[in-house]
């Protein structure tokens, strides 16, 4: 018991000074901090209207395009409301879940199936690797949104034809990142190591290939979140996206350009909604590639002076 013990401590405390340094990494970053505190916000807010602390959103023809900033209102009407009268506080919100949420699960798909593919291909090489590049290449070679609308036109505009559009059109990135990566830590010499001590090739793939790739691969995927918020925005606009009743950003943007000389707010906070949050993605996208790069490290020390 006391060896275990023993054992455990100096694991829990790396880990914990590993999560102070981090900590403290962010904190001497304000753009990054700003990121953060913007995302928790939109977090929070998404977490209370699922919990419906937020109130119904119930239609109020007294309320119809009512302006944003009258405190007077009620706090889910400080923003304004839509020509139905629902809050747009509240519609923001719901646009939130969608939009975060479809980004969310198309990256996670994207980068679980990239990352698998590009890893093989990169190992075994072959006419598998090769038949994977050249698929990858076919992807390339059109245009992400023309392969989004075609695909969309074709098989309808729905939540999962828009993620899986989104993440075939995504996943030769990560497959060119992971097999770059992979060609290069197969060489080392602790791969190496692990084949002459019998190690087969999943073992090897699981243990030592992969959580040597992880880590771009991430700071890829936190970069892909922002462009796939866009691309969904914008495939939402265009009507081949989100369908009503159910609502995101790029949709509101789109029911909101009818109204820009009468009721301008339909249009500009579902649009400063998709700028910020994109934004921050990207932000905290840079500060996680600088964190994970110890060359790197030296801008850390510069923004904290």
């Amino acid at each position: 018991m006391t060896s275990t013990s023993a054992d455990v401590l100096p694991a829990r405390e790396r880990q914990s000074r590993r999560i102070l340094w981090f900590m403290r990494a962010l904190a001497g970053d304000p753009m990054a901090v700003a990121a953060t505190i913007w995302l928790l916000i939109v977090v929070l807010a998404i977490l209370a209207d699922a919990s419906s602390l937020l109130g119904e959103n119930r239609i109020s023809l007294k309320a119809r395009n009512l302006p944003p900033f009258d405190f007077g209102q009620s706090w889910t009407l400080w923003l304004g409301a839509d020509p139905l009268g629902r809050p747009l506080l509240v519609r923001l919100i719901q646009a939130a879940s969608t939009t975060i949420g479809i980004a969310l699960v198309t990256v996670l798909t994207s980068l679980i199936g990239g990352t698998l593919l590009g890893v093989i291909a990169g190992y075994f090489g072959g006419v598998i690797g090769n038949l994977v590049m050249r698929v990858c290449d076919i992807i390339l070679g059109f245009p992400t949104l023309l392969v989004a609308l075609f695909g969309l036109y074709l098989f309808g505009p729905s939540v999962g034809n828009l993620v899986i559009v989104l993440a075939v059109t995504r996943m030769p990135a990560y497959i060119r990142v992971a097999r770059a990566e992979t060609l290069e830590v197969r060489e080392r010499l602790f791969v190496d190591a692990a084949r002459v001590f019998g190690g087969g090739p999943v073992w090897i793939l699981r243990n030592h290939i992969l959580p040597s790739v992880a880590p771009t691969m991430l700071t890829l995927a936190s970069v892909n979140l922002a462009m796939v918020m866009l691309f969904e925005s914008g495939l939402s606009y265009l009507g081949l996206g989100i369908q009503p009743p159910a609502v995101s950003w790029g949709l509101m943007v789109a029911q909101g350009q009818g109204y820009l000389s009468s009721a301008w707010w339909l249009g500009f906070f579902p649009g400063l909604a998709v700028m910020l949050t994109t934004m921050s993605f990207n932000l905290l996208a840079n500060w996680f590639r600088i964190v994970n790069d110890p060359s790197q490290h030296w801008r850390l020390v510069s923004r904290r002076r």
